[in-house]
């Protein structure tokens, strides 16, 4: 869903090219020069950071200590899979999850896979700044946080900035989110446990039992279960990353060891603030997008430091605008490209700008995103509108993981003796796992979860469904019908996506 998605033997905007009238190097000399190698513990440290991150917490805090199977599942069954797929796949076809679908299954799967990386961002975006809107009311006044007038308007004044700084090709924001790592995630989420530990250490009760009768949740029917289908678009992205597996040393040995060390580090970034979050704020208090803050709030309460809990705020929220900033025009990249060469997309999206940017497809994503935040001021609950935005972004996402592993299996049964840099083991059933596990997940979230078990089901249906399956195939179903031969025009000056 980024630039990754890009074929790494094309030339990058914005880097000058190397003169041609440079004498050739020695074939080794030449390697040694242009391959950077990384370490696997640094590869596991990029996967960490863009996986890993406190929004979720709140969602699974409300189950106490049965979160650690909430998430160690998921992670057995969605995770492991996804990595150790994708890295195949990356490390034998350039060009990101189009041409995989595409050699894998057919061209028209590839452009759907690609459609709906960019897709779940529609959804993705007002679900993200519906998260900033809760946070920043904590600096402002809390008693917003429950306002969907409130947080309609952040996410619409938020969204349409981040649109006008992204239509100007500004390049700076990229370090923006590497920061919001150590910022927003890390020293706010070792504050809250170290702070949550010292909260029990003192003798207060826990909120959540923790003892271990509740390390299972409890079973009430298949509604208990959705609120793990979140879980997966915690996790997802993994695809993004394994376009690096060519840059370590020993592909086959040491990409398993930094998914694994990865996973290890990710389970503890989003399992201990939970778990501390659940310590301190009463489950049925808890709000899903405010809930971070409800836990900072109530642990800097119990040491006199109230006056913190602006600041995190601030933390916070500038780590979530500096990951939207970066990753706002990624998808749409993407898409733009192979809309071009394949002619997917009508020409009036395939504009530029003059500074090169898809101004037109970033404007049309935001009057759609302005239209869905308007759904936080029309649903009563702000907790309920954040969830079901959430569970729509993770089904149409879950539909391109489904035409993955399909397409990584056809490739590894027809295609055997293709060149890859790191076979998976066992890459079959891995495929299988993963394609049930999504499809499961997908299926489960068409399902209103217990902690919305009064309102209408088939209205939830009906929202959810719509969104998903309406987003995620209709509308991509009607551009490839309805595409016309004049649509093709030539890709950007340097860029071009390959489809063979």
């Amino acid at each position: 869903m980024s630039a990754m998605d890009l074929p790494a033997d094309r030339p990058v905007p914005g880097r000058a090219s190397q003169p041609t009238s440079r004498p050739a190097a020695p074939a080794a000399m030449k390697t040694a020069a242009t391959t950077t190698v990384i370490s696997w513990v640094a590869l596991a440290l990029m996967t960490t950071s863009s996986v890993a991150s406190l929004r979720a917490a709140p969602t699974m805090a409300v189950y106490g200590l049965a979160c650690v199977f909430l998430y160690i599942v998921p992670a057995i069954i969605f995770l492991i899979p996804t990595s150790l797929v994708s890295a195949e796949l990356a490390s034998g076809w350039k060009g990101g999850v189009y041409r995989w679908v595409s050699q894998g299954i057919s061209a028209p799967m590839g452009f759907l896979a690609v459609w709906c990386q960019f897709a779940m961002t529609i959804f993705y975006y007002p679900s993200l700044l519906g998260f900033v809107a809760s946070t920043l009311a904590y600096v402002i006044n809390p008693a917003l946080a429950a306002s969907g007038v409130w947080t309609a308007l952040v996410i619409v004044v938020v969204y349409w900035t981040g649109v006008w700084v992204s239509s100007r090709g500004t390049s700076g924001v990229a370090g923006l989110a590497s920061g919001g790592l150590i910022i927003g995630t890390l020293i706010p989420g070792v504050v809250l446990v170290t702070l949550g530990a010292v909260f029990l250490g003192q003798g207060n009760p826990s909120a959540a039992p923790m003892d271990a009768s509740h390390l299972l949740p409890q079973w009430a029917g298949l509604a208990s279960l959705v609120l793990i289908v979140n879980n997966f678009l915690s996790y997802s992205g993994m695809e993004m990353n394994a376009v690096h597996v060519g840059s370590l040393r020993n592909p086959g040995k040491e990409f398993p060891r930094s998914m694994f060390l990865a996973m290890g580090l990710v389970l503890l970034i989003f399992i201990l603030p939970a778990l501390a979050i659940s310590w301190v704020v009463p489950a049925e208090q808890l709000s899903l997008t405010a809930g971070v803050m409800q836990a900072f709030d109530a642990v800097f309460a119990q040491f006199g430091t109230q006056w913190l809990t602006p600041v995190f705020g601030v933390m916070l929220v500038a780590a979530s605008l500096g990951g939207m900033l970066t990753w706002l025009a990624g998808p749409s990249k993407g898409l733009l490209l192979i809309s071009r060469q394949e002619g997917y997309l009508p020409p009036f999206l395939q504009r530029l700008n003059k500074h090169g940017v898809q101004q037109n497809i970033l404007v049309t994503q935001g009057v759609i995103t302005t239209v869905i935040a308007l759904g936080y001021a029309l649903i009563p609950n702000v907790s309920s509108a954040y969830w079901i935005f959430s569970v729509i972004t993770t089904q149409v996402y879950l539909i391109m993981y489904l035409l993955m592993f399909v397409a990584a299996a056809r490739l590894r049964r027809n295609d055997p003796d293709h060149p890859r840099g790191y076979r998976a083991p066992m890459l079959v059933t891995i495929c299988v796992v993963g394609f049930v596990a999504s499809l499961a997940a997908l299926l489960v979230g068409f399902i209103p979860p217990s902690q919305f078990g009064g309102s209408n089901p088939f209205v939830y249906l009906l929202i959810v469904g719509g969104g998903a399956l309406g987003l995620g195939l209709l509308v991509p179903f009607l551009f490839y019908r309805f595409r016309k031969p004049s649509w093709k025009q030539p890709a950007p000056a340097g860029e071009e996506v390959s489809s063979s």
